[in-house]
């Protein structure tokens, strides 16, 4: 029988982050719990672009303070390596008449929260990408503080730091039972331990809504897979990520030359499956040979599924619930966890700690479904 003060259960990007700033805050006898080893989920499958350009007030704010995070990371975490964090930008293309409006708009928003994001037209985009097809777009929008980080590199970072301030990991050990009575947390169970504890963090990614079952806390998420590939190194050509939502296209070179892209599916079911397949790879390639046809040259190494966690309003829940004193959540993003993880953690310690929060963190509380009010979001395909 282990007591702890806590036990979060997820070891991915979210769980790491909530767990070090816990510590960070004084915390003791902190548990995190994961079935595989950290970035063994969703974090070790991701694409792990940053950006700040978004249509939400909600979700510029979230990027931009986690941003800021990463420029600072090798520091503040005490680092031995380097997370990789290239700064070199998100170039995010307009195929139709109707995201070049939208995407004034959205520019209009994000110079207001601080972020210098720039409308360009196709002459502009192309200088600074120049093997882009001019003829696939008519602007574009760039904004040259987001970016790139080596998810690996980022959570061990994490883990690192989370360690020396005494947070206890425990790997490949599963969590089969949350012991509730009379509306408070008692145990959690695991297929190794028994863990005492009346706090629990749900930062279980795609797993999140199992997790909520254990508990019985419904939370209205579900599963899908988003399939992403990796070329054979090239030299490097291009230093932002090329995006198209139109297009259903993500694509960047990492430091060491590999390009890395996905896509999603529009008929994904709801599962766990992280599986990829041929029709993935033959609708990436006549998308890349139309938007960048010199990246279209490069071999394909491999494929590979990963999973996004979605809510009803495609925004993060990060909140405690009404459901169950004792019981937080990290869930719900929607394919965007790893870009937002440094604020999570700081927003999730805040709320377990009771402090006072900023008026947007009240947005991302899970009563925000109690009456079906989804609020507006953009386009969320990539």
């Amino acid at each position: 029988m282990i007591k702890a003060s806590i036990v979060i259960i997820g070891g991915g990007i979210s769980g790491l982050s909530t767990a070090y700033n816990l510590a960070k805050a004084g915390m003791k006898d902190i548990y995190v719990i994961d079935k595989g080893y950290f970035t063994n989920g969703a974090t070790g499958r991701c694409g792990a672009g940053v950006r700040q350009q978004w249509g939400t007030k909600l979700n510029c704010i979230l990027a931009r303070k986690s941003i800021e995070f990463f420029g600072r990371a090798n520091e503040e975490l005490s680092y031995h390596k380097d997370i990789e964090f290239k700064q070199e930008g998100y170039l995010i293309l307009a195929t139709t008449e109707d995201e070049d409006r939208q995407f004034r708009k959205n520019v209009e928003l994000q110079n207001s929260l601080g972020i210098p994001t720039k409308k360009l037209t196709v002459e502009e985009a192309l200088k600074i990408v120049p093997h882009l097809n001019p003829k696939s777009f008519i602007s574009a929008t760039f904004c040259n503080t987001d970016g790139h980080v080596n998810p690996f590199l980022m959570s061990e970072a994490y883990y690192f730091a989370a360690r020396r301030l005494g947070v206890n990991f425990h790997f490949y050990e599963e969590v089969k039972e949350i012991i509730v009575e009379a509306g408070i947390i008692k145990k959690v169970i695991s297929n190794k331990n028994e863990y005492l504890t009346n706090k629990v963090v749900n930062a279980a990614g795609g797993y999140a809504k199992e997790v909520g079952d254990m508990a019985g806390v419904e939370i209205p998420v579900f599963s899908e897979n988003h399939e992403i590939l990796v070329t054979e190194p090239t030299k490097a050509m291009q230093g932002p990520m090329v995006m198209s939502f139109s297009k259903n296209i993500y694509c960047q070179q990492v430091p060491h030359g590999s390009f890395l892209m996905g896509r999603s599916n529009p008929d994904a079911l709801p599962s766990h499956d992280i599986s990829s397949s041929w029709q993935f790879l033959d609708e990436m390639a006549k998308t890349v040979s139309d938007i960048l046809p010199e990246v279209a040259k490069l071999r394909v190494i491999r494929t590979w599924g990963g999973s996004y966690n979605v809510s009803p309003d495609r925004q993060p829940i990060i909140s405690d619930t009404s459901q169950l004193k004792g019981f937080y959540m990290a869930c719900g993003f929607s394919g965007h966890g790893f870009m937002f993880a440094p604020i999570t953690g700081e927003l999730l310690t805040e709320i377990i700690l009771e402090k006072e929060l900023d008026d947007y963190a009240h947005d991302l509380h899970i009563d925000r479904f109690k009456e079906n009010i989804i609020t507006d979001y953009e386009h969320s395909v990539v």
